[in-house]
């Protein structure tokens, strides 16, 4: 299913080698978004609900996860 997925990072990714990637073409027809660690491509895929993907967002937006 992953393989002919379309990866994409963030533009405000640095490639400083903790990034990850996301798929979303699977948004509008299941609902969900894949994410994989962009270093090991064909490791595995978190498969989150689209609301569980967008409160990550939202808190990474806000802060919460500082260093």
């Amino acid at each position: 299913m992953t393989e002919s997925l379309r990866w994409f990072k963030s533009s405000y990714s640095s490639n400083g080698g903790s990034c990850v990637e996301v798929a979303a073409d699977l948004i509008a027809s299941h609902g969900m978004v894949p994410v994989r660690d962009s270093k090991i491509q064909s490791g595995p895929v978190l498969v989150l609900p689209v609301s569980s993907f967008s409160a990550f967002v939202a808190s990474v937006k806000a802060g919460d996860f500082s260093a």
